[in-house]
């Protein structure tokens, strides 16, 4: 290490949560976590932090809007134990997953590009002339029956009963709506947002809901690229302080 952690400037816990609008207790809490160096210590044993402590708390409150808390956290033990490949490693793993996330954005726009009104055809599943059971359509989406069984008692699809086995039977509206909500689900849509955007897409026939859930995500997604840039950079300053 270029330094010694303890070196220069003494800030108290109270600067240093100030400096970052942080309570103390915070600050100790960071640094309990591993997520700061460890303090050092007066003759009466009070903490005492450095600038370079306030770098690596700048570093990890702007990894945080990009990575989450936890993985923010990972980082930053992973660096203070030395294995910074290992933090490369999880930053990697939080672009890979972002970019999953635009991959299903854009896999549920071509989706919604290729909607046809509540009564259209969904020839991708294979059915009867009365429509298809719960397991082949479980299959096609590559789910368990019992994920459908549970977004039907969210009110996502409504299939009717066959009158004389009392099976589930899913029409070319349901089929739509079950590969709307899986698509949705996998962009990481709650099921409470997303029963009310499918039940006004069929009152109403139409998907301007839904494309402004879409506008909305999309821009998360965005503003989490920034901000992993964002986070970046100043893991890049901290890591040359260090040295």
């Amino acid at each position: 290490m270029g330094r010694n952690l303890q070196s220069g400037e003494r800030l108290r816990p109270v600067d240093l949560a100030r400096g970052h609008g942080l309570s103390t207790q915070a600050v100790r809490n960071y640094e309990e976590a591993g997520i700061l160096p460890s303090a050092g210590r007066t003759q009466h044993g009070y903490r005492t932090y450095t600038p370079l402590h306030a770098k690596a708390l700048s570093a990890f409150l702007a990894l945080v809007p990009g990575h989450g808390h936890r993985t923010a956290t990972e980082i930053m033990r992973a660096v203070h134990r030395g294995a910074v490949d290992e933090a490369f490693h999880l930053i990697d793993e939080s672009h890979a997953q972002l970019l999953d996330d635009r991959r299903t954005l854009q896999a549920v726009e071509s989706a919604l590009r290729d909607l046809e009104p509540a009564t259209a055809a969904e020839p991708s599943v294979e059915s009867g002339p009365d429509g298809t059971f719960i397991g082949p359509l479980a299959g096609k989406l590559g789910i368990r029956p019992a994920t459908l069984r549970k977004w039907e008692r969210a009110g996502l699809v409504s299939p009717r009963r066959d009158p004389r086995t009392g099976y589930r039977v899913y029409d070319e509206a349901d089929v739509r709506d079950a590969r709307l909500t899986h698509q949705l689900r996998r962009g990481g849509q709650p099921l409470e947002q997303i029963a009310p955007l499918i039940a006004q897409v069929r009152a109403a026939g139409g998907l301007e809901p839904l494309e402004a859930a879409l506008y909305d995500w999309r821009a998360r997604l965005s503003a989490r690229g920034r901000a992993m840039l964002t986070g970046a950079a100043e893991l890049e300053a901290y890591l040359r302080e260090r040295g």
